[in-house]
């Protein structure tokens, strides 16, 4: 049976961050898995953009040397912001050859607590022990299904993470629900797909992201004002963006101001360089739906003025609602006894939940830390705390074959 000091179940920017800060304490053997980059490869449409800005999207690693810019100067792929998905996944692929080769690809079905720390179990091969364990699993177990569409098919109702493309919908006619980047940009791509695309959202207005701060900026206008609002971490409005860029600041506000921060900091809003290309798109706002219906292969939908709407399909931006007992992988007891807040886990420093030794990194940490983790910018202040944390305790823990662990950092 294979045994190691750290497993790491998670291959996307937060794991792959994870593995290389943590494979920088000698002695420490660091166990990583998953597949690279699939949330981004499989559950978002090809022809996307980042909503972040440059300097936001990095995967960084302890000696700060696997940027975007020296990925684009490796691979000769000539790209700027906004970032292209693609050059972003690929982006990905190569930071995970670089720190990690060895990345294990088997599909995980069960983590549960070993008497000498955690058991993994794969679909096929044999069994990994691990004394802790850091979950970096993403959000596609967290894909939100309003009560409304509950009973319909995907075939007529689906969330916008399960598609990648949309040129199947040409001459048909979509409904998108939300305001969001997610369901925005969709928008945007399906009537550029040759679909007949109406949009629908609860808000009262869309938050265009982007707007006088960048335009001042790039005139070269109101910069020194604007780096004192804004940090290069780009999450959040004016003011709060610099409150937000610190974690361990977010931390210790009352738990309403947490709260008022973390809802200023990420209510749905979308790119400004989608206006443009939804100009053309009919945009209903203020409004919701209160039923939907299937008739024949089509679906009905009646929003909350009493109109209806004849569609052949539902997007469904409406986002994610974090609950990390939908993680399949955790066993029943395990996930019973990791203590949250509406689905969301305690955490303490180093994102260790209240199972010892089990630490859960990306958007599940955002009620202890704040915004920053939903957005891969996160991954910085996150690998280095978590990094603190595991290289600290590591001179008191031991292997699993007996073996002590040297706290030295290379």
């Amino acid at each position: 049976m294979t045994r190691c000091d750290v497993a790491i179940i998670g291959a996307g920017p937060y794991g792959l961050s994870a593995t290389a800060h943590l494979r920088g304490i000698k002695g420490l053997d660091v166990h990583a898995l998953g597949e690279p980059m699939s949330f981004w490869q499989r559950n978002m449409p090809v022809g996307m953009l980042l909503r972040s800005g440059w300097a936001a999207s990095h995967i960084p690693d302890p000696n700060g040397s696997l940027t975007l810019e020296a990925y684009r100067t490796a691979s000769r792929n000539h790209f700027s912001t906004p970032v292209p998905l693609d050059r972003f996944v690929d982006y990905g692929l190569w930071y995970q050859r670089q720190t990690a080769p060895d990345l294990d690809r088997r599909k995980i079905v069960r983590v549960e607590v070993d008497a000498k720390g955690f058991r993994l179990t794969f679909e096929v091969g044999e069994a990994v022990l691990a004394r802790r364990v850091v979950v970096a699993a993403g959000i596609g177990s967290f894909a939100w299904r309003p009560a409304q569409f509950a009973h319909l098919p995907n075939s007529l109702a689906s969330h916008t993470s399960e598609h990648c493309e949309f040129q199947r919908f040409a001459g048909k006619k979509v409904l998108v629900i939300g305001s969001g980047q997610s369901a925005l940009e969709s928008a945007a791509l399906l009537y550029e797909s040759g679909a007949e695309v109406e949009v629908v959202a609860r808000a009262r207005q869309i938050n265009w992201l982007g707007g006088l701060v960048s335009r001042t900026i790039q005139q070269g206008l109101g910069s020194r004002v604007s780096k004192l609002l804004y940090a290069p971490t780009d999450v959040g409005p004016a003011g709060i963006s610099q409150i937000v860029a610190r974690p361990d600041l977010v931390r210790r506000f009352p738990r309403p101001a947490q709260d008022w921060l973390r809802k200023r900091s990420i209510r749905p809003a979308g790119a400004r360089w989608l206006v443009r290309r939804l100009q053309n798109v009919p945009i209903k706002l203020g409004s919701y739906v209160i039923s939907a219906s299937a008739v024949g292969d089509r679906v009905r939908v009646r929003l909350d003025d009493e109109t209806d709407r004849i569609i052949d399909h539902v997007f469904l931006g409406t986002g994610y609602r974090v609950d990390v007992s939908k993680y399949e992988f955790f066993a029943p007891e395990l996930a019973k006894s990791i203590s949250h807040f509406q689905g969301y886990p305690r955490l303490s420093e180093g994102f260790e939940t209240s199972v010892p030794k089990l630490h859960i990194l990306g958007a599940p940490a955002v009620w202890s830390f704040g915004p920053l983790m939903q957005f891969v910018v996160g991954t910085n202040y996150a690998s280095r705390a978590l990094f603190r944390s595991i290289a600290g305790k590591a001179t008191s823990d031991r292997v699993l074959v007996g073996e002590p662990i040297a706290a030295e950092v290379g």
